[in-house]
């Protein structure tokens, strides 16, 4: 079970997972070693399942990002799921409730991209895209 201390801990991961113990024991008035053991129970008990990276997709080259939600035709779903998570313009995908099945986040070069991507999408479904136009909150995510 987390406590507040723990919740402080994660508040910082959250903005910058690379933080040294000794940084957030400074922050939470802890020491390093207490921060430590802290974030391993966390890492053994399966709260922290693991550690990402923050990539800006406009240096790779990639200046659109989207959301798709996909409304799969009628026994399209597995075939969808299998064809749709190794693109490599996925960046996240979810099955959801409601009137779609899919929602998906891409990154993608150009608009000619985007639409070829959506030509692939149709195969299994209707698409609706949301271009993203920026990111708000928590140190922009």
């Amino acid at each position: 079970m987390v406590d507040a201390i723990d919740l402080k801990i994660i508040d910082i991961l959250e903005v910058n997972a690379r933080q040294s113990y000794a940084e957030i024991g400074k922050e939470i008035h802890l020491s390093p070693s207490s921060v430590r053991e802290r974030v391993k129970k966390m890492e053994d008990s399966g709260v922290i399942k693991g550690y990402s990276l923050r990539l800006d997709q406009s240096k790779l080259g990639n200046t659109l990002e989207a959301f798709i939600m996909l409304k799969i035709f009628s026994g399209k779903l597995k075939p969808a799921l299998q064809e749709i998570e190794p693109y490599p313009e996925v960046k996240e995908a979810f099955r959801i409730t409601g009137q779609h099945n899919l929602y998906i986040r891409i990154a993608l070069k150009d608009q000619l991209h985007i639409q070829q991507f959506i030509d692939k999408l149709v195969n299994f479904g209707e698409p609706t895209t949301h271009l993203i136009l920026s990111r708000i909150g928590k140190e922009n995510f």
